[in-house]
């Protein structure tokens, strides 16, 4: 049985007495691509958060890679690169003054080296003394990934990471997911990209915070007699808005 790298069970957030996330249960195999897929405001940022420990539960238990999610926090951080929908780092910083910053901020030795590693890893060796701000969508995706992976981490949060690009730069970009997945890394990503959840190995859907199907994209769309992916998640929503209006009616 694969040891699982996430395992969470009820996790809940609220705001304003809403439920954002409301009592989900997810795991994800180590070494496994999962990819988590719903609406927009549908929970998936929020509950990536409270897995990397940006943010804590207001209920709910479990463990990311073996580490309790509220106890040890701080010490998940550490193993986990998130990467966010919005470029994060410092458009004024050449792309290895933005990188030597991540390192020093994980307190990595060796720093130079390790810097080297990580734009030799991504093709950014030639644009080192670039500055961030002037890349191109495809590219800053490049400098954001390889600002996740310099500390190594066990972990992937990757939270639409491919928004904005083009399809060039998001092929190159699952290319590589696909390769640090081979060398057991876990991956957990969201996209809106049909394509791009069929080249992951798990699905998870999200809507109204609420998990509504789980399971290989094949078992998804046999269990909502749909005829692909696509139609599939069509047909889930339409599901959940009804559930959530007859409960909202209520």
């Amino acid at each position: 049985m694969t040891a699982l790298a996430i395992d969470v069970r009820d996790l809940s957030k609220y705001y304003g007495g809403r439920a954002v996330v409301d009592h989900i249960q997810l795991q994800v195999g180590t070494g496994r691509i999962c990819g988590f897929l719903g609406p927009n405001g549908s929970g998936k940022t929020t509950t990536i958060r409270m897995l990397c420990g940006l943010l804590t539960p207001d209920s709910g238990s479990g463990t990311c890679l073996g580490l309790d999610i509220i106890q040890n926090a701080a010490a998940i951080k550490r193993q986990v690169g998130y990467m966010t929908q919005r470029f994060g780092l410092y458009d004024d910083l050449s792309i290895r003054e933005n990188l030597d910053f991540v390192a020093r901020l994980f307190e990595l030795p060796n720093r130079r080296t390790t810097v080297d590693q990580a734009l030799e890893r991504l093709g950014l060796t030639a644009r080192q003394k670039q500055l961030a701000g002037s890349l191109s969508g495809g590219w800053k995706q490049r400098l954001a990934l390889a600002a996740c992976l310099i500390h190594e981490p066990r972990l992937l949060l990757l939270d639409e990471p491919t928004a904005g690009v083009d399809p060039k730069a998001r092929r190159e970009f699952w290319d590589q997911i696909h390769a640090l997945a081979e060398q057991g890394i876990t991956v957990l990503v969201s996209t809106h990209y049909m394509d791009e959840a069929e080249r992951c190995h798990d699905l998870v859907y999200i809507a109204y915070g609420e998990i509504l199907a789980q399971g290989s994209a094949a078992s998804i769309v046999a269990s909502a007699g749909a005829s692909d992916l696509e139609d599939a998640f069509v047909r889930l929503v339409g599901r959940a808005t009804d559930n959530f209006a007859a409960k909202a009616s209520a």
